[in-house]
């Protein structure tokens, strides 16, 4: 397969009753020239090299791809730039669409299976990544880069009807804010590690101006604000690391419902502190 698509066999078959709506479908694709495998072979022996304790420990771990030594990079630019990605992105827009990579939000991501009510138990749970879709302008787009994988753990895109178990050299693509997913599996300390890569491409009209850039902040603010809550609360031992895993895993089932009901919890809850404060000064 030399080009993304949409795999036919039973693991992407449509799910009945599966919602339209007004997004990127989420897109299916591997990697086949010897020379792009070749990349990613190299790049995973990099990565078990310099975080071997990692990859036998949980939690999960996230490293921001631009802390990398420049030699990963390198080869981590061959992947998220490649027409195999990129292409498949500008297709589903209307001709003249630019695609911005957001390389400040992109990431290494060594996956293990958690669910301890802590911030990255949202990463296995039913959840949107953004929360920015009720945005009409512009869309974003996550690259899930699968350097190494196996099918013990499943994969559901439910507003696109799709479901992969992803293996070694394959990627999806959905869209960041408007494709509820999950992953479906049970944590077996034996399985395969899973090493991926998120690359997220921000798409908007040409000659967008000051509302590209306006959506671009948003979404770098967002991202990096919820990020930080997260990586503080995964696996969570202290009280304060508890409260905040409990508060994202809130706001993830918050944001399930609508993306601006968080937003009004923590006006209200900002209101409430105000008013007390006033009252209390008064």
């Amino acid at each position: 397969m030399s080009d993304a698509l949409q795999l036919t066999d039973r693991a992407t078959r449509p799910r009945p009753g599966a919602a339209a709506s007004r997004l990127f479908p989420a897109t299916l694709g591997r990697f086949d020239d010897p020379d792009d495998r070749a990349v990613i072979d190299r790049l995973v022996r990099w990565i078990e090299a310099r975080y071997r304790d990692d990859l036998t420990n949980r939690p999960s771990k996230h490293v921001y791809i631009r802390t990398l030594p420049p030699e990963a990079v390198s080869l981590i630019d061959r992947l998220r730039d490649s027409p195999l990605i990129t292409g498949a992105i500008l297709k589903a827009f209307p001709e003249g669409s630019v695609i911005t990579p957001m390389r400040h939000t992109d990431e290494l991501y060594l996956s293990h299976y958690n669910k301890d009510l802590g911030g990255d138990q949202g990463l296995f749970s039913k959840h949107y990544d953004g929360n920015l879709r009720f945005l009409s302008y512009g869309a974003v787009v996550r690259a899930l880069i699968y350097l190494r994988s196996d099918d013990t753990y499943k994969v559901v895109f439910q507003d696109s009807g799709v479901e992969r178990a992803f293996t070694d050299y394959e990627f999806g693509l959905l869209d960041f804010h408007r494709e509820l997913h999950w992953v479906e599996g049970t944590y077996n300390p034996g399985d395969r590690q899973r090493i991926l890569l998120k690359c997220n491409y921000l798409i908007a009209p040409r000659n967008g101006g000051p509302a590209a850039r306006a959506v671009l902040w948003a979404n770098s603010a967002v991202f990096a604000f919820v990020k930080a809550a997260m990586e503080y609360s995964k696996s969570p031992r202290t009280l304060p690391q508890r409260g905040v895993g409990l508060l994202c895993n809130l706001f993830r089932v918050l944001n399930n419902i609508h993306p601006l009901v968080p937003f009004a919890v923590i006006l209200g809850f900002l209101g409430a502190v105000g008013w007390g404060l006033a009252r209390l000064l008064s």
